[in-house]
């Protein structure tokens, strides 16, 4: 059977008890921990990223705009 192939990862968890959960002030002070991990972009880097995307939606949406246009006038023609 499937259950008997999985080795240790299978029965790793049996017979224990659930974790407990941890106060709200530790979760606090684990995420501040892991915040003062993260490499924040500097001003440069945040102004180029948001340019760049906004430049893509932009993109998208001529291409979908185009698209829309397109094939409502297509259908109109056949239909209409």
């Amino acid at each position: 059977m499937a259950t008997e192939t999985r080795g240790d990862a299978a029965t790793k968890d049996k017979g224990k008890p659930g974790k407990k959960r941890t106060s709200p002030i530790l979760f606090y002070r684990q995420v501040v921990a892991e915040l003062r991990k993260v490499i924040w972009p500097t001003r440069h880097e945040l102004v180029t990223y948001t340019t760049v995307s906004l430049i893509f939606v932009v993109i998208v949406v001529a291409i979908v705009f185009g698209l829309d246009n397109l094939f409502s006038w297509v259908v109109l023609k056949l239909f209409g």
